[in-house]
């Protein structure tokens, strides 16, 4: 039985996206790539509300997350960390021999600006990474806020992990003054894993030119100067599946209009919280909930674990807590094409099958 996906990735893909990854194949050396490659670049500089160049990597959002602390990385990284996977890209930092400081929030809690002010103020760093939207704890930093804080050190590169919150939540990365936006196709773009992508700044740029060690697969500073020299071609062969299907999904998601799209993700939250401050109680600190999955605190003790056994019995599939908070939290994603008439549909099962009026 097909189970239907409220986790926070993969996530559920509608059948007119599944088909366009059936499209026959076209050499990834011909026009007709490039073409597509250029078209999916203008259509993500809209999702980024970025002018800088998109790049498009055949790999999960790590690939990038790594590729950005090691291409722009001169002197030292400061990672911020609100969960698993700014926790991650601390340890990418130090798998690669990146120089890195971790600063990590209590789990629920956001990065402050005062934590950035303090870590750059030092004058040791100069690119830092910034978690927006934590799938772990359920928690979305406030960038524009931060924003603030590190416009304030122009010398330093500014990297920040959009995967679970790109297209489902208004993302101004020329605005904040972000260099590099990371996503990936498995989440609020709605598409099945296999491809990132991010913007590259000139800053960026000119930072990765004073980086000797970039690695090879996921030297961002390559990509870019492939693209420009071979017209959005790329070094290594592009799951051109995955690109035929962005492109198209692409088109969808501007034609529903972009914040309409976001809209339906703010509607879809609002149910699941509605509902988790009723029956349990929120994780993550209130003024940072997500606007694409709410993580929600097991005060009543139930068995996670047996819920998502009979929910798949009829279906339905959500995420039990991540490491640690696995059993203490259950996690719902709003996010893709999930419409608010499913999300009701789906909490009125759990209540049924935990006996909840």
């Amino acid at each position: 039985m097909h189970k239907r996906l409220f986790i926070p990735g993969p996530v559920e893909v509608t059948d007119d996206v599944l088909q366009k990854m059936a499209t026959p194949q076209i050499g990834h050396r011909t026009k007709e790539a490039s073409d597509l490659q250029r078209g999916i670049s203008e259509k993500m500089q809209k999702v980024f509300n970025t002018k800088e160049q998109i790049m498009l990597s055949t790999s999960s959002g790590s690939g990038l997350m790594e590729g950005a602390v090691r291409s722009c990385t001169a002197k030292r990284a400061a990672i911020f960390s609100v969960g698993a996977f700014g926790n991650r890209w601390y340890d990418m930092a130090i798998a690669n021999g990146v120089p890195a400081d971790k600063f990590e929030s209590e789990w629920g809690q956001p990065t402050t600006p005062e934590m950035i002010e303090e870590a750059l103020s030092t004058g040791k760093y100069d690119l830092i990474t910034i978690t927006m939207n934590e799938t772990s704890t359920g928690l979305m930093n406030n960038m524009e806020e931060l924003s603030k804080v590190y416009k304030k050190y122009p010398e330093v590169v500014v990297c920040v992990d959009t995967v679970s919150c790109a297209g489902g939540t208004e993302i101004k990365a020329d605005e904040w003054g972000i260099d590099i936006c990371i996503t990936s196709t498995q989440k609020c773009l709605g598409l099945p894993a296999g491809m990132a992508i991010c913007s590259f700044s000139k800053k960026a740029i000119e930072r990765a030119e004073k980086v000797e060690n970039r690695g090879f697969y996921f030297d961002l500073l390559n990509l870019y100067k492939y693209i420009l020299k071979k017209d959005h071609q790329y070094p290594s062969t592009p799951s051109l599946a995955h690109m035929f299907a962005l492109d198209y999904q692409l088109d969808k998601m501007l034609n529903e209009g972009l914040e309409n799209r976001y809209a339906r993700h703010i509607e879809g939250a609002k149910i699941v919280r509605e509902w988790a401050e009723k029956y349990f109680e929120i994780f993550p600190n209130k003024d940072y909930m997500s606007n694409t999955l709410t993580n929600i605190k097991n005060t009543r003790g139930i068995s996670v674990a047996e819920l998502n056994k009979k929910l798949g019995e009829r279906g339905y599939m959500i995420s039990n807590g991540y490491g640690n908070l696995k059993e203490k939290t259950f996690r719902i994603a709003h996010m893709a094409e999930t419409t608010p008439e499913e999300i009701r549909e789906l909490l009125a099962i759990i209540n049924e099958i935990l006996g909840l009026e």
